[in-house]
């Protein structure tokens, strides 16, 4: 299982809004979103987690369970190193795009 601060923290990581998730998963828009809403733990039926969590695996997202061998303690996410890249959902801005045209104006 796999909590909405996870899921969240997961699609930040790689930059990508509710929609490319959606895609990503083959799960709907209204779906991620009330996965995202959840209090604590994802709710949700077991085959839309499993594709949640291998659209997330193929993007090169490691999610980390309570009581796993970590640093710390807690539940997380991980950008693997050799993570492929996603592409941002057209319209979206990633920081790294926006810091820079805010430099290239100035």
């Amino acid at each position: 299982m796999i909590t909405a601060a996870q899921l969240r923290a997961a699609r930040a990581l790689l930059g990508i809004d509710q929609r490319r998730l959606a895609k990503l998963s083959g799960l709907s828009v209204p779906t991620i979103q009330r996965m995202e809403a959840s209090e604590t733990m994802v709710r949700g039926n077991v085959d839309s987690l499993v594709k949640l969590i291998a659209a997330f695996e193929a993007a090169g997202i490691e999610m980390i369970d309570e009581g796993a061998i970590s640093n710390s303690q807690g539940r997380g996410v991980r950008l693997k190193a050799n993570a492929g890249s996603v592409r941002p959902a057209p319209g979206a801005r990633s920081e790294n795009k926006a810091s820079s045209r805010t430099r290239a104006r100035t």
